[in-house]
This record gives C-alpha cells, sequence and structure tokens, in this order.
C-alpha cells in the first residue's frame, strides 16, 4: 500500500494530513502560528514560523498514524495547498527569509493601487490576468517591497507554495503551479506565464521570479530533512480555493463550490473558457494531463475571522463554536447587522477603503442578535456576489460547500435560504488538503481520472426553507445597507 502526505497551509494555521490509497485519512496534525499587525490594515506572517509550524504538523501527522502498514519510505508523493496571495522573499544563498511575509488580507498597497487603476495601463492588466487592481493580490504590495531595496540579485519571490517546496527539497526546486502564479497580478491567463508587460508595469525582476508548472507536475524532491526521507516527489500543487474545488469534484463547466474558512470563497468551474464576469475574477482551476481548467470566482475576505472576532475582539465567545449555539438562542436577529468588512470588501464591490459596521442595534439587543448577524452578514456577502458567477447550462444544479464554518447549521441553512439553491457538504469538510492530496496521487500515477467522478464524498443537504420572494425583499435590503458603506468608505 502507498501514501500520500498532503500540506494545507492556511492563515492562521499549518495542517498535514496522511491519507492511504483508498484516500481514507489515517494521520493528521495542525500547529498555529502567529499573526503580525504592524500597522492598521497591515498582516504579516514570519515565514520561520510557517516552516516551523509545517514541520511540526508533519511530524504529528506522521506519529499518530496507527496503521500497522504506515512507513514513511511508502509515503508516494506530497501534495501542497496554501493561501493563495500571501508571499515572501528570501534570499537564494542563505535560504533566509529578507522580510516578513505579506499576508492576503494586507491592505498596504491601497493607494498605490488606486493610482494605478487611473493610469493607462489599467484596463490591459485586468484582461491580461482576470483580476482587478486590488491589495488583495500580491503584485501591488510586492511593487512597493522591492522599491524599498537597495538589491534584489540574490532574491527569490514566492507564494507560500513555493516557499514550502523551496524548504521541503532545500533549496533545489523554485517552482509554483498555475492556479498560485494567477493570483499574482503577474500571470498571463492565456499563456500561462509570467507577462513582461504585467513584471515592467510593477517592476519586478524575471530572476527573482519561480517557474510555472502544471498544477500535477514533479515539482521537486524531499532533501535534507530531519523528518522524512530523502527523494519523496512533491508531485501536486494547488491554491486553496482551487484545491476545494478539485477536492469537492467539480470538474465539469457549471459546478460550483463555497468553501467557508478566514474568508468565503465561490469558484464555478468554466471549463476550457476564459468566462469575465463583472464584479467576479476569472483566474485558473488547475492544470492537469496538459489540459487547463479555468474558472470564476467571488471572494469575501471574512467570513471565519468575523467569528473570531467576535471571539477575541468582543470576548463574546470563548471558542468559535460557541457561536452556534448562541444564535439558535433567538429566532431573528431583531433587526441587528453585521457587514463584516474587517478587510474591506471583496466581490462584487473591490473597496480596500470600506470597513466593517453593526447596526440595528437597540437596547435590547443582545450577544445572541449579533451572534446571529454575524452569521446572516457572512451568508449575505456570499449570496451578493452570487449572480456575477451564473453561467448558462448552470441552470439550478447543487453548490458544494465546505470548510470548517460549513459546520455551521445557521449558517448553511441562512446560505441556503438567500442562494434559493440546494446546497451539499461532504461527510469530511476539509476537503482543500483532499484535493491537493488527489492532485498529487494523479501526478505520480498512484490514481487516475476515474476515480476523481467514482469517490465524490457526499453527506449532509440543505434546501431552501423560505420563499423566492422573501429571499430576494432581504437581499434588497442588504445591498442598500452595503451601498450605503460604500458611499461612506470613498
Amino acid at each position: 500500500m502507498s501514501f500520500i502526505l498532503a500540506i494545507d497551509q492556511g492563515t492562521t494555521s499549518s495542517r498535514a494530513f496522511i491519507y492511504n490509497s483508498r484516500f481514507e485519512r489515517i494521520g493528521s496534525g495542525q500547529k498555529s502560528f502567529q499573526q503580525y499587525f504592524p500597522h492598521p490594515g497591515w498582516v504579516e506572517h514570519n515565514l520561520d514560523e510557517i516552516w516551523e509550524s509545517v514541520r511540526l504538523a508533519i511530524k504529528d501527522a506522521i506519529s499518530g498514524v496507527k496503521d500497522p502498514s504506515f512507513d514513511v519510505k511508502k509515503i508516494a508523493a506530497i501534495g501542497i495547498t496554501n493561501q493563495r496571495e500571501t508571499f515572501g522573499l528570501w534570499d537564494k544563498k542563505t535560504h533566509k527569509p529578507i522580510a516578513k511575509a505579506i499576508v492576503w488580507q494586507d491592505r498596504r498597497s491601497s493607494e498605490y493601487c488606486r493610482k494605478l487603476q487611473r493610469s493607462s495601463s489599467a484596463k490591459k492588466i485586468s484582461l491580461v490576468t482576470g483580476l482587478v487592481l486590488d491589495p488583495y493580490f500580491s503584485g501591488s504590495k510586492l511593487a512597493l517591497q522591492l522599491k524599498s531595496l537597495k538589491e534584489t540579485k540574490n532574491l527569490a519571490f514566492g507564494n507560500i507554495d513555493t516557499f514550502l517546496l523551496w524548504k521541503l527539497s532545500n533549496g533545489t526546486a523554485h517552482a509554483t503551479d498555475v492556479s498560485n502564479a494567477s493570483r499574482t497580478l503577474l500571470m498571463n491567463l492565456k499563456t500561462l506565464d509570467w507577462d513582461p508587460f504585467l513584471l515592467k508595469t510593477f517592476n519586478v525582476p524575471a530572476s527573482i521570479l519561480p517557474k510555472i508548472l502544471s498544477s500535477d507536475a514533479r515539482f521537486g524532491e524531499t532533501n535534507g530533512l530531519d523528518f522524512l526521507p530523502n527523494g519523496i516527489p512533491i508531485h501536486g500543487i494547488l491554491g486553496d480555493q482551487q484545491a476545494a474545488l478539485f477536492g469537492q469534484g467539480c470538474l465539469s463547466a457549471g459546478e460550483g463550490k463555497i468553501t467557508y474558512g478566514t474568508g468565503a470563497f465561490m469558484l464555478v468551474n468554466t471549463g476550457k473558457q476564459i468566462v469575465r464576469s463583472k464584479g467576479a475574477l476569472s483566474t485558473v482551476a488547475w492544470k492537469y494531463k496538459n489540459k487547463t481548467a479555468y474558472a470564476l470566482e467571488s471572494s469575501v475576505f471574512i467570513a471565519g475571522a468575523a467569528v473570531q472576532w467576535l471571539r477575541d475582539g468582543l470576548k463574546m465567545l470563548k471558542t468559535s463554536s460557541e457561536v452556534e449555539t448562541l444564535a439558535k438562542s433567538v429566532e431573528s436577529t431583531d433587526g441587528v447587522f453585521f457587514i463584516p468588512a474587517l478587510s474591506g470588501l471583496g466581490s462584487p464591490y473591490w473597496v480596500p477603503e470600506a470597513r466593517g459596521i453593526i447596526g440595528g442595534l437597540t437596547r435590547g439587543s443582545t450577544s445572541a442578535h449579533i451572534a446571529r448577524a454575524c452569521l446572516e452578514g457572512i451568508a449575505h456577502s456570499v449570496a451578493d456576489t452570487f449572480e456575477s458567477l451564473q453561467l448558462k447550462g448552470m441552470g439550478k444544479k447543487v453548490i458544494r460547500v465546505d470548510g470548517g464554518a460549513s459546520q455551521n447549521e445557521v449558517l448553511m441553512q441562512c446560505q441556503s435560504d438567500l442562494l434559493q439553491r440546494k446546497l451539499e457538504r461532504p461527510i469530511d469538510v476539509e476537503t482543500t488538503v483532499r484535493g491537493a492530496a488527489l492532485m498529487a496521487a494523479l501526478g505520480v500515477g498512484m490514481i487516475g481520472e476515474d476515480f476523481l467522478k467514482k469517490h465524490r464524498d457526499t453527506g449532509a443537504n440543505f434546501k431552501p426553507k423560505i420563499s423566492v420572494k422573501t429571499s430576494t425583499h432581504l437581499k434588497n435590503i442588504w445591498t442598500k445597507r452595503v451601498k450605503a458603506l460604500v458611499k461612506m468608505s470613498i
């Protein structure tokens, strides 16, 4: 029996999972790491701390396996999925980071993006990349960081997947996959390569960039590690949201999923076609077996992070899971609403200056009303982006959901009501890391494409409990509130 090791490097923690050849999860490990907020709107991670968390998570996953047939020497391949737009810079000779990693939530380049939006290059940038000029993507923040440096000769740039590949291979592999590269504002969506016009616009030297490969490519192999043998191929890399789409088995055009993590991200597979839609992002889903699939994406920056804020900021909760019990203790929000724009507004507005707001408060408002408003605010934020993602032929297809917050019954029912769609939640909601594991197994030849279609995980379903008329009314009220917030923010 062969095994797959999959790494899921997220915004707040790093996790490692071990799967057997039947894709049963037999080992897991998780380690959190520190978040840094040096200035308002700035969010950073320490690359060394990320690597240490990954190393410890892998060691815990290995030590926790009870299967007597398991041996680290039987690991056939390693898959990686990661927080996509977070990036770092490190020295190619010393392998040491030159600064903290800049996180996807970081808004430090807001003014840079505003100026570029007014330039003659703005339209071409969006056309070539499929993205919008927003601090969410690494290109504008990389431009600012490079401007502050005196020397770039020995620098290596990479999203977190590239950094982990570098560390796992002891600096022998500097590469990324198409899904991660497509989130930098530097890759051409058609050629799937770094674009000279974009590199010139953001003043990024090509010498610091990783090689772009297919998602199922052999990116490198382990080398010089104290917890894994040399020579294990790293054979599958996907950005976290594309990995979830793959792990959910959304392999055909029109199939879509929503992942509820720190943020909430909805992707719809568009097949071979690059589809443009106002307010949504055109991105690469993956490339494997020399076939490229594209996707439309909506990005809600704050989802689970809003619940974490209720816990850590307002001290309303001891654990994030308590939010569901608290929300269920009231039948409605009693007029309270929560727009969770704690890191600006993403799709479909793209207003980085926006800030979160809690309104509709009275002396009768309680923490339970705020908790319920938080969950409804997450669902509304996702629903607000949905129209831009509907494709011809999508019809009333089921939408698949995953991620930690998808286990919240109140949130899922509200989401189904607002979208007027049936939601399908797998038994194993960790589809992001499952997607990376499946891609690695495909790359190494452990499974074929038929396996993906036959072994899709199906669990609970949620169906709308309110009418289309009521859903539309609720969404219209929400839209008015968000537009008022946008006016206040600009």
